[in-house]
């Protein structure tokens, strides 16, 4: 019994004891450090003024940094704006993180969000990164003339979402751009001058050489006209009531206007008083009458013969 009971203890005393139930102590607000919690606090809003302050300092100097570069305003405005986001996003994660917001959480939450929002916005995200896509490849700046997407007029300002067109009779028009980036531009503000063509209907027994010689005379007189490339005219139809000729002539963006409408004034009074004509569609019709005998009615008239073969004196008729 002795050895027995010794063994039970032997056994009894290399056994681990079982670990106790661990039970959950309900949160008690008197055991929060509210000396450390207001301090976290306090250091966070500090962190929040003060980096908006830089934020906002930083994104001015990138600005007028970009300005002094000569960049394009839009580019340069669109990366100040850029800028100052991303400087924001940082602030807050750091302002968050000093009170106790694990940054891995953080950024989990926002990219679901970011996700979400993706889906229910993807039409203005489209516009957004049309937007992108139109400042940094500069297929059109302010100022320009342009057509697109059958809108014509002058770029007033290219946004990050839309681009506002002030058309010629005092429109303001809004496009999305991603309408702009799916739709062909026309840029006549690219190049310095612009090609003038002007058509122009000669009748088929006026003197072709003439015609042509005076369309470039009224080309080099024009004071609008560059000399360099030189005007040229070429017979581009045969219509059906006229030889047309093409008059091509360049003039600089600015000038075109005014080129365009003092040379086809200046082409209709030339035309005319060198006895030129500028002829107009017309048709000559030519009617024959003829009864079933073929006999011509107006001699059936002159006869009086009625439609049954009966002669009868007929009214005499109007010569």
């Amino acid at each position: 019994m002795g050895t027995a009971a010794t063994l039970l203890a032997a056994v009894a005393a290399a056994t681990p004891a079982a670990p106790a139930e661990r039970t959950q102590q309900p949160f008690n607000w008197r055991d929060l450090d509210w000396a450390q919690y207001a301090l976290n606090w306090g250091v966070a809003l500090v962190i929040l003024v003060l980096g908006m302050w830089i934020a906002k300092r930083l994104s001015q100097w990138l600005h007028r940094a970009l300005v002094r570069a000569r960049v394009e305003t839009t580019l340069s405005n669109f990366l100040r704006n850029v800028a100052y986001a991303l400087l924001l996003v940082l602030v807050f994660v750091t302002a968050l993180q000093k009170v106790g917001v694990p940054p891995t959480s953080l950024f989990a939450v926002l990219g679901a969000a970011g996700l979400a929002v993706g889906l229910a916005l993807k039409d203005s995200l489209s516009n957004i990164a049309s937007g992108v896509m139109l400042i940094v490849l500069r297929p059109m700046r302010d100022g320009d003339h342009v057509v697109v997407a059958g809108q014509e007029g002058i770029i007033d300002e290219i946004r990050i979402f839309q681009t506002r067109i002030r058309s010629f009779d005092e429109r303001m028009i809004t496009l999305p751009n991603s309408t702009i980036t799916t739709a062909p531009i026309v840029n006549y503000s690219t190049l310095p001058n612009r090609r003038l063509e002007i058509t122009v209907g000669v009748g088929y027994g006026d003197d072709l050489k003439k015609a042509q010689q005076l369309l470039l005379q009224i080309a080099q007189d024009n004071p609008n006209i560059l000399e360099t490339p030189a005007p040229f005219v070429q017979v581009t139809n045969l219509g059906e009531s006229t030889v047309d000729l093409m008059l091509f002539a360049y003039a600089r963006n600015g000038d075109f206007g005014a080129a365009k409408s003092s040379t086809l004034e200046n082409i209709r009074n030339r035309l005319l008083e060198n006895g030129l004509s500028i002829p107009y569609p017309q048709r000559d019709l030519h009617v024959y009458h003829h009864d079933a005998d073929g006999r011509p009615i107006a001699e059936l008239l002159l006869k009086g013969v009625t439609d049954d073969g009966e002669t009868r004196q007929g009214p005499p008729l109007a010569r």
